[in-house]
């Protein structure tokens, strides 16, 4: 009877442990409304000010939204993922955004076209197509 407990036992906390790592680094809920992607939406896409970064990607882009999340670096990242002509075909694009902490600045980060990393110098051509169109 005591070989049965102990079995049991040694079942029961490697489950434990997998329920745990699950709940607290899973998949989160995606967070598509705060101060970080409000900031980035209405950071203004020329001197102007006429145009913000928001109404750029509504007009480029066929659709789209904008996610929120923190790196294990603790980076604050606010990220495009929309459907969006490049080359003439519509691919998927993450555009990401790394914001300063108290939205003082924000640095252009990664560009993926359908989950494919590009160059700087790619991501920044597909930028200045969104911001002049």
């Amino acid at each position: 009877m005591q070989n049965v407990s102990k079995r049991t036992f040694l079942w029961i906390v490697p489950i434990i442990i997998i329920a745990l790592f699950w709940y607290f680094y899973g998949p989160q809920k995606e967070i598509t409304d705060n101060e970080y992607i409000t900031y980035i939406k209405e950071t203004s896409v020329n001197d102007t000010g006429e145009q913000t970064l928001d109404a750029a990607f509504s007009n480029y882009c066929e659709e789209g939204k904008w996610v929120f999340f923190k790196t294990q670096k603790n980076h604050n990242v606010v990220e495009f993922k929309g459907a969006c002509p490049v080359d003439g075909n519509v691919n998927d694009v993450n555009l990401q955004f790394v914001v300063e902490d108290e939205q003082k600045g924000y640095k252009v980060g990664a560009l993926l076209l359908d989950g494919v990393q590009q160059s700087e110098e790619d991501r920044d051509q597909f930028l200045n197509m969104v911001v002049s169109k």
